[in-house]
């Protein structure tokens, strides 16, 4: 069961950095590529969490969490 959570968030992440990469290329503005590559990374971390619960984890998971809000907040005070 653990191996199965561990490649599929492996998977998740893979496609979370194709994604940001086809948005990248399709739109030349981080702006939207970023927050796709984040909403992917936060989205494996919760996988490996149901798999792994131990204080590392959670807090690689609130890492991520925290790079998205703060990543989120600049976008958007650059784009006003």
């Amino acid at each position: 069961m653990n191996a199965a959570i561990e490649a599929g968030a492996l998977l998740i992440t893979a496609v979370g950095v194709l994604s940001f990469l086809v948005a990248y290329a399709a739109t030349r503005t981080i702006r939207v590529a970023l927050p796709l590559l984040l909403d992917f990374l936060m989205a494996a971390g919760l996988i490996r969490l149901a798999g792994d619960l131990s204080w590392s984890s959670i807090l690689l998971t609130v890492a991520i969490i925290a790079v998205r809000k703060v990543a989120a907040f600049g976008i958007a005070e650059k784009s006003t």
